[in-house]
């Protein structure tokens, strides 16, 4: 384990919520946390994730689906939906078209449960992704300092967790 970055010299430019009030006072949309989260959220989106998915022929969504059932194999279409974060109309729409490519398939159960599966297809394209898809977060998140690594980790899963249920689930 390697001893951690000292501090810097210099601390970060001042930001809109140094001093922020209860009231929130001085806030204006864009400083928002949900705003700037949503902004920083889509950028890193387009940078580093939609390159590798179009590489591979993949949707965001797609790749959402794809992933997320990948690790685990088969879920019910419910817990699909709130693990990969997604309405249930695109999920729908998605596991259609990754059906007909058959990336994924789809078992009726009981009435109007569904369990969604990942094919062979599905997981062998799923493994040829991975490896760019680690590169490709890797190269962003190491313009980081190691502080800074920690600091947007941290704060991020902080952030899930004060959400409460269903704010701290993992994709």
């Amino acid at each position: 384990m390697t001893p951690p970055e000292p501090l810097p010299d210099e601390l970060p430019a001042a930001s809109p919520w140094d001093d922020l009030d209860e009231e929130g006072a001085g806030l204006t949309v864009d400083d928002f946390l949900t705003t700037t989260v949503h902004l920083t959220a889509n950028a890193l989106r387009r940078t580093i994730t939609q390159p590798y998915a179009e590489q591979f022929g993949l949707t965001m969504p797609e790749w959402r689906m794809l992933s997320v059932l990948a690790h685990a194999r088969d879920m019910p279409f419910a817990d699909l939906v709130v693990r990969s974060a997604t309405d249930k109309g695109q999920v729908s729409r998605t596991l259609r078209a990754m059906g007909e490519r058959g990336l994924v398939a789809t078992r009726s159960e009981a009435a109007r449960k569904v369990t969604c599966i990942i094919t062979e297809g599905g997981l062998a394209l799923y493994q040829q992704v991975m490896p760019v898809a680690r590169r490709r977060q890797a190269e962003m998140i190491r313009q980081l300092t190691p502080i800074e690594r920690r600091a947007v980790y941290g704060a991020m899963r902080k952030l899930r967790e004060l959400c409460g249920p269903g704010g701290a689930e993992t994709e």
